[in-house]
């Protein structure tokens, strides 16, 4: 997929085939580690004899530690350089992965899993901005999109190999342990990556930076056309995501990415047991079929987000899918296929819109604190997505299918409205200019892109600010 991005003369294109596949790979690892528990979490309940609210903690541990480990890492990674802490979290990954062979009660697992969300944590924080600082701006927003769609297979995959080992008889440790061989592979591809040349000239190191712009990227004609120059030299720290000019982003990308993926991972971690109140005969085939399609709307989304535009492709789905979640909520003698037809539509929307989670944190935010304010961010967004994965459980035997679809469908409203007033719109902007944006419409992507055909830095850049 990452081969129809456009790239321009003068350019490595094997390089950046390469980076945007190693960055897809840990995107896809996180999808997995994420969607191979739901296929195991009825096994793993029976076989410890846990109780609903146990069994809920012990779904919800990943995003738990998508909280630990997105503003640690991406605190770690402004601190002291992309590469070392992008292949270091990999390594975590393999390490947590196997271990989950191992578990013999409900607490390691919940460790152990914890652990699988702290390396998620970093690589959502590490990722998509090691990824934003290479790529030129034409065709970012596709290649940092492809991380989705890459998260939304590595989700359905694991659905799909897990269901397939259960038939062959295969135990639940070791289904869960299979996440360890997407994780060899990432980091295989991540071995011997050059440090971010931006990171570089955000620390002053600017000859350094020329040398890996030289050597990967295409030489001082692409130095100066993506504006490398742009980059302050200056080190931040997690103030300067709320000082002025920055808070504005801050709160953005934290309120939509929650709202986003909330009720998707309470939703979808739970799958069997939603669709089984819901009285839907099979829970498996719903299961899948529900993930595929997610699958299907991340692969139009890759497609769109140059084309739409970052704002259009994040307001209107979030609409549709409060409607679908309204549907099904108060409907609750809706017939078999209205609520198909409604979850299709909720998967379907969420994951081409979700997108723009790889997109528009890793655009918005300064060099100097890209990775920190993408981590506060993801760990901001798994906050909901804990609490609700952690009390669905406990709310289908209480209040019900209904009430608990509705309380989603007012995360999406929410996320529409707070979209509605603040985001900007970064499509065909340089990644200085996108992080220099703070009105609605952002600075002119036409003046922009005049502005690094003159090798200059664009006029609507002005001087950042560090930490108060």
């Amino acid at each position: 997929m990452s081969e129809t991005v456009d790239t321009r003369p003068g350019e490595n294109r094997a390089f950046l085939r390469r980076i945007t596949l190693a960055t897809a790979w840990g995107e896809g690892l996180d999808g997995y580690d994420l969607g191979i528990i739901s296929v195991v979490l009825v096994l793993i309940s029976k076989d410890l004899d846990i109780t609903p609210g146990v069994l809920g903690l012990i779904g919800a541990s990943s995003l738990i530690g998508i909280f630990l480990g997105g503003p640690v890492f991406g605190y770690l990674t402004d601190r002291f350089g992309r590469r070392r802490l992008f292949t270091l979290d990999i390594v975590l990954f393999l390490v947590a992965g196997l271990a989950q062979a191992f578990v013999g009660e409900g607490w390691q697992l919940f460790v152990v899993r914890l652990v699988l969300g702290i390396a998620i944590g970093a690589e959502y924080a590490i990722g998509a901005p090691m990824l934003a600082e290479f790529v030129p701006a034409k065709g970012r927003g596709h290649r940092l999109a492809l991380l989705e769609v890459c998260w939304y297979v590595g989700f359905l995959a694991s659905v799909l190999v897990g269901y397939g080992l259960l038939e062959l008889g295969l135990g639940w440790r070791w289904i869960l342990a299979t996440s360890a061989v997407p994780a060899l592979v990432t980091l295989v591809l991540r071995y011997g990556l050059p440090e971010s040349p931006r990171w570089l000239m955000s620390r002053g190191r600017t000859e350094e930076a020329r040398r890996v712009v030289a050597r990967y990227l295409g030489g001082d004609a692409y130095f100066s056309t993506e504006n490398f120059a742009g980059e302050s030299a200056q080190v931040a720290g997690f103030r300067a995501l709320f000082a002025r000019g920055v808070r504005g982003r801050t709160v953005f990308v934290c309120v939509f990415w929650a709202c986003l993926v909330a009720p998707y991972f309470a939703i979808f971690t739970f799958a069997p047991q939603v669709l089984d109140s819901l009285k839907l005969s099979d829970e498996r085939a719903g299961t899948i079929a529900s993930n595929g399609i997610a699958a299907v709307g991340a692969v139009v989304g890759l497609f769109l987000v140059e084309r739409l535009g970052r704002r259009q492709m994040l307001i209107g789905p979030f609409w549709i899918m409060a409607v679908a979640l309204f549907v099904v909520g108060f409907w609750s003698g809706a017939p078999a296929w209205v609520v198909v037809l409604c979850f299709a539509a909720y998967a379907f929307f969420n994951a081409l819109s979700g997108n723009l989670t790889a997109v528009y944190p890793a655009e918005l935010f300064p060099t100097e604190v890209r990775t920190s304010g993408v981590g506060l961010a993801s760990a901001a967004s798994r906050i909901g997505a804990a609490v609700g994965t952690w009390l669905l459980p406990i709310g289908l035997t209480t209040l019900g299918v209904g009430p608990c679809l509705v309380i989603g469908g007012l995360l999406c409203v929410a996320g529409a409205v707070v979209s509605q007033v603040m985001a900007p719109e970064t499509t065909g902007l340089s990644l200085a200019a996108c992080s220099a944006a703070t009105s609605r419409r952002g600075p002119s992507a036409r003046s922009d892109r005049l502005s690094r055909m003159a090798g200059s830095a664009p006029a609507a850049c002005p001087p950042r600010r560090g930490s108060p």
